[in-house]
C-alpha cells in the first residue's frame, strides 16, 4: 500500500463514512439531489457535514443509465485531492468527464488525449504534440490576443452607450473563440471558415451535448422529471449536432496544415490529431475562458476601486518601463495581477469535478485521518471545496486579491484547477492540462488590457449553467 504524500505523519485509520442506498434508487435519489433538491455546492458540503468528515462515500450524477458505477469516495479538502494526480494509484481512462464517457463519435469516432490514462501508449504521443504546439507558438501569444480583444472593447463600449448596459459573457466567448482558433490555424480569421460568425455557439451546443449528464437547466417551466429523463438518464445523441460538429471540424482541418504536417512526423493521422486539436480548442481551452473569464471580471468588479486602483498602478507602471508594450517580462512584474488570476481560479476552478480509478489498495491521508481506499474503487474530487479548505486558507471562503503576492506564492501546490498542483507543468507524463499555463496568461493578459483601458467599472452578476452571468453596467476610461 501506499500514501498521497509520504510527507504526512501516520494518522489513525478511519473507515470511509457514508453509503450508496439501495441499489438504483440510492443512485437515483442522489442525482435528484445533485439537481434539483440541494444543488451541486450543497450536495457535497450536507455530505460532508453529515459524515463529519471530507472523505465519505456517496452516488454521484449521472447514474442510470449514463454511468455504469455511480458508487464513488468523494475527496473534498486539500490534502486528500492530491491522489488524484498520482498516476503511479489511479487510473483515468474514459475518466475525463466522471463516472461516464460521452461517444466518441463526437470526436470523429477517435478517443482523444484528454480521455486516454497515462498508460495508454497514445497518450504521450499526442500530448507530447500538443504540447510541442503551444510551445512553438508561443511567440505569438501576445500579439494574436492584442487584436483578438480589441473588438470585444469596441462592443463593449458601443452597448454601454446604447443601452446603459453590456452582457460580458457573449463578448467573451467571442474573444476566446477568435484568438484560440487564429492561434491554431495560422491567424485565419475564424468569419472566413464554414463556421462563419457561429463558432461559439457551435462549440457550445457540442460541450453541452457531452455534459449534458451533469447539467441542469434551470427553467421553472419543465418539471424536473421530464429534465432528469431527457438530459441525465440516457446519452444524448451525436447525430442532433453532427452538421455543427462537421463545419467546426472542417474550419479547423482546413487552416492547419502546419500543425497537421507536425503531427505526422508525430506518427498521428492528420483526421485524428484534427480531431484531438479540436477538443482541445474547443472542449478544454474555450471551455474553460467560458467559466473563467466572466468569473476574473466578477472578482475584480465586486471588489471594487480600491483592487482598481492598485491594478492601474502594477500594470501602467510596468508596461511603461516596458516602452509602453505589452511583454512577457512586463508581466511578470506584475504580482497582484497574477495573484487576482490565481485567486480567481482558486474561488471558481473551471473544471469542478475530477475522477480516477484505484489501481491498487491505496491509503490516503486527510487533516486528521487515514483511509483505505480498494483497487478498482473510483475516487471523485470536487475541487471547488478541496481549494476552499479552511485549513490551508485562511478566510477560505473569501475573495483575496494579494493571496498569492510574496510568501503567499507558497499556497499555489494547493490550486488545482488543472488537475495537478499550479507549481508543476504538465508532461506527457501525467494527466495535468497541457494549457495550463496559457489560460492562466490569458486570464493575465485580459486584466492588463482592460486596465490599460479603463480606471474603474461597476458589474452585476449572477449564475449560468457553467459559471457567472457578468454584465457591465459602467466603466471609466483611463485617465493618465
Amino acid at each position: 500500500m501506499a500514501t498521497n504524500d509520504s510527507s504526512v505523519p501516520k494518522l489513525p485509520m478511519k473507515e470511509i463514512p457514508g453509503d450508496y442506498g439501495v441499489p438504483f434508487l440510492g443512485a437515483m435519489k442522489d442525482r435528484y439531489d445533485f439537481h434539483y433538491n440541494q444543488g451541486t455546492d450543497d450536495f457535497f458540503r450536507c455530505r460532508m457535514k453529515k459524515y463529519e468528515s471530507t472523505v465519505f462515500r456517496t452516488n454521484v450524477p449521472p447514474g442510470p443509465f449514463n454511468a455504469r458505477n455511480s458508487k464513488v469516495v468523494v475527496l473534498v479538502d486539500a490534502i486528500s485531492f492530491r491522489i488524484l494526480f498520482d498516476n503511479s494509484q489511479v487510473d483515468k481512462e474514459n475518466r475525463f468527464e466522471g463516472t461516464f464517457m460521452s461517444s466518441p463519435s463526437f470526436n470523429g469516432g477517435y478517443k482523444v488525449c484528454a480521455f486516454l490514462d497515462t498508460t495508454n501508449s497514445k497518450h504521450s504521443v499526442l500530448k507530447g504534440l500538443i504540447l510541442s504546439t503551444l510551445t512553438r507558438l508561443h511567440d505569438k501569444f501576445i500579439l494574436i490576443f492584442t487584436n483578438s480583444i480589441t473588438p470585444m472593447f469596441t462592443s463593449l463600449e458601443k452597448e454601454l452607450s446604447e443601452k446603459g448596459t453590456s452582457y460580458f459573457n457573449p463578448l467573451s466567448d467571442n474573444l476566446s473563440f477568435d484568438f484560440i482558433f487564429r492561434l491554431f490555424c495560422e491567424g485565419k480569421n475564424p468569419i472566413d471558415t464554414s463556421v462563419g460568425t457561429n463558432g461559439p455557439k457551435i462549440v457550445d451546443k457540442w460541450v453541452f451535448f457531452q455534459l449534458a449528464p451533469l447539467i441542469s437547466l434551470g427553467l421553472k417551466f419543465i418539471p424536473n422529471f421530464l429534465e432528469d429523463l431527457v438530459l441525465h438518464t440516457f446519452p444524448l445523441p451525436y447525430f442532433l449536432v453532427k452538421r455543427d460538429h462537421q463545419k467546426l471540424y472542417n474550419a479547423f482541418y482546413n487552416s492547419m496544415k502546419d500543425i497537421l504536417d507536425e503531427a505526422e512526423k508525430f506518427g498521428v493521422k492528420r483526421d485524428e490529431a484534427c480531431h484531438n486539436f479540436v477538443f482541445l480548442a474547443g472542449f478544454n481551452l474555450y471551455g474553460d475562458l467560458k467559466v473563467f473569464y466572466p468569473s476574473l471580471i466578477k472578482w475584480i468588479g465586486t471588489s471594487g476601486p480600491n483592487l482598481h486602483n492598485q491594478l492601474v498602478k502594477e500594470i501602467r507602471t510596468a508596461v511603461k518601463e516596458a516602452g509602453g508594450v505589452i511583454t512577457f517580462s512586463a508581466i511578470e512584474k506584475m504580482p497582484l495581477v497574477k495573484s487576482v488570476v490565481y485567486e480567481t481560479l482558486r474561488m471558481d476552478p473551471p473544471v469542478a469535478f475530477q475522477c480516477a480509478k484505484a489501481r491498487k489498495n491505496i491509503i490516503i491521508s486527510n487533516h486528521d485521518s487515514s483511509f483505505l481506499i480498494k483497487k478498482d474503487e473510483l475516487i471523485f474530487g470536487y475541487q471547488p471545496l478541496a481549494t476552499k479548505d479552511p485549513k490551508v486558507f485562511k478566510n477560505a471562503e473569501d475573495f483575496i486579491p494579494d493571496r498569492f503576492v510574496g510568501d503567499g506564492e507558497k499556497l499555489l501546490r494547493y490550486v488545482y484547477w488543472s488537475n495537478g498542483e499550479e507549481t508543476d507543468d504538465p508532461t506527457v507524463n501525467d494527466k495535468q492540462c497541457p494549457g495550463k499555463d496559457l489560460i492562466v496568461l490569458l486570464g493575465r493578459l485580459l486584466v492588463v488590457e482592460f486596465f490599460l483601458r479603463y480606471d474603474t467599472f461597476e458589474i452585476e452578476f449572477g449564475k449560468l449553467l457553467l459559471g457567472s452571468k457578468v454584465t457591465f453596467k459602467s466603466i471609466t476610461k483611463a485617465t493618465s
